[in-house]
């Protein structure tokens, strides 16, 4: 009986006018708050996942350098050798040069950043390794480079094209700091997906870095990943101590800490704004349910005069509320996993009808909205939503029940 008149009620508005308006906007809120949620957390999980990859795919897990007053490690292959009989934790160790340079092609000039990385090491290393666009790795030898593609087409170069690169403080000699410049045919074009390192960095050979950078046989810094992100601290922590106090050991928690930190406060910030969506539906759910119980005075008396108890009546109220709460949070966790699955078509969408850029690459470092959905995260955004959608009911679900039949009809 009490599940019949609970269908009753939620189908028909008759002689409940606002109430039943009131109602369905709370349930049409629900949806779009969790959602909302879901899209949002979905996105800044995907949006930290992948500045994880790109960060740390490129500038490793760790870097070790020299802690002294020379930047240059002349024993680095003794270095390597030592972290890497660390433990199994290390999975590789990959010795560069890491400097800037001004790179000079067709008539345009702009600073980039310089790796100069082993053949071997850039193979190993899968973000530029399975990210080549255009050329091929097997060229990668003597006087060659690799370059970012957005460096690419904003500065009109294609592979087999002949660059300069410029060295302002080149080589010390006795009248001083000498500029030096060079001659580099591109190899092969990468796009790892985010903006800042398709647009400014360029590789090289660590032999051809060596020379033009005038590093002899030295380096300047080591990278090192290992086999688990989180516990990048207590690997670092060891490298630390075999190392001693000449090299300096930093992890990415403290170098890139701040953009993840960022994304972290976003993330938190925009749940704790969105959650008002659902705790504005809840208390529609107060006052529709109220206001409903107001409305049908007259028929929950009859209801009670035919042998209704209070238990039926609360089960009544109750069972509206619940479904209100149960399928208006199943119907929005259904929308936003659509919606976060779907986010960069949607985008491309919206761009193409409204013929503007929704996502600036420059500002948002990656090339494509990322999207993450956690089903832990998605799970209790489900369980909070339906448990407060419950207790929401059961004020106006008691109020219902203690309603008095004879009061109700001389109403």
């Amino acid at each position: 009986m009490e599940t019949f008149v609970m269908m009753r009620y939620l189908r028909s508005g008759k002689g409940s006018g606002f109430a039943y308006v009131v109602t369905w906007f709370s349930f049409l809120g629900i949806v779009l708050g969790v959602a909302t949620l879901i899209v949002v957390t979905s996105v800044m999980n995907g949006f930290r996942s992948e500045l994880l990859d790109k960060i740390v795919g490129m500038k490793g897990h760790i870097i070790v350098t020299s802690a002294t007053q020379s930047t240059e490690i002349n024993n680095y292959k003794f270095v390597a050798d030592k972290i890497k009989k660390i433990g199994d934790e290390i999975i590789n160790v990959i010795p560069q040069v890491e400097r800037q340079a001004v790179l000079i092609a067709n008539d345009d000039a702009r600073g980039v950043i310089v790796y100069g990385i082993a053949k071997s090491s850039i193979i190993s290393k899968k973000i530029i390794s399975n990210n080549i666009k255009y050329g091929s790795l097997d060229a990668f030898c003597g006087q060659t480079v690799l370059i970012g593609k957005r460096m690419a087409d904003s500065m009109r170069i294609r592979t087999g094209d002949k660059i300069k690169l410029f060295l302002p403080d080149g080589i010390i000699t006795p009248f001083g700091n000498m500029p030096r410049e060079d001659i580099f045919e591109v190899a092969g074009v990468f796009e790892v997906g985010m903006n800042e390192y398709d647009k400014n960095i360029l590789i090289m050979p660590l032999e051809e870095a060596q020379s033009f950078f005038n590093y002899a046989d030295g380096i300047n810094q080591i990278e090192i990943f290992v086999e688990h992100v989180d516990a990048v601290s207590k690997a670092a922590l060891a490298i630390s101590k075999t190392l001693g106090d000449q090299f300096l050991v930093l992890d990415w928690k403290h170098s890139d800490a701040s953009i993840f930190h960022a994304v972290e406060v976003e993330k938190n910030v925009m749940t704790l704004i969105l959650s008002i969506i659902i705790i504005v539906a809840i208390f529609n759910i107060i006052s529709g349910l109220t206001m409903l119980t107001s409305s049908k005075k007259k028929e929950i008396a009859i209801l009670r005069t035919l042998g209704a108890t209070k238990s039926s009546i609360l089960r009544i109220f109750f069972y509206i509320g619940a479904s209100i709460g149960v399928i208006g949070t199943l119907t929005g966790i259904g929308f936003g996993l659509l919606v976060s699955l779907n986010i960069d078509r949607i985008k491309r969408a919206l761009e193409t009808l409204s013929h503007s850029s929704l996502f600036n690459e420059e500002i948002y470092y990656l090339s494509q909205i990322p999207s993450h959905t956690d089903p832990r995260e998605v799970i209790l955004i489900g369980l909070i939503s339906i448990s407060l959608c419950l207790l929401a009911t059961i004020y106006p679900a008691r109020k219902a029940s203690t309603l008095e039949p004879a009061e109700a009809m001389r109403d």
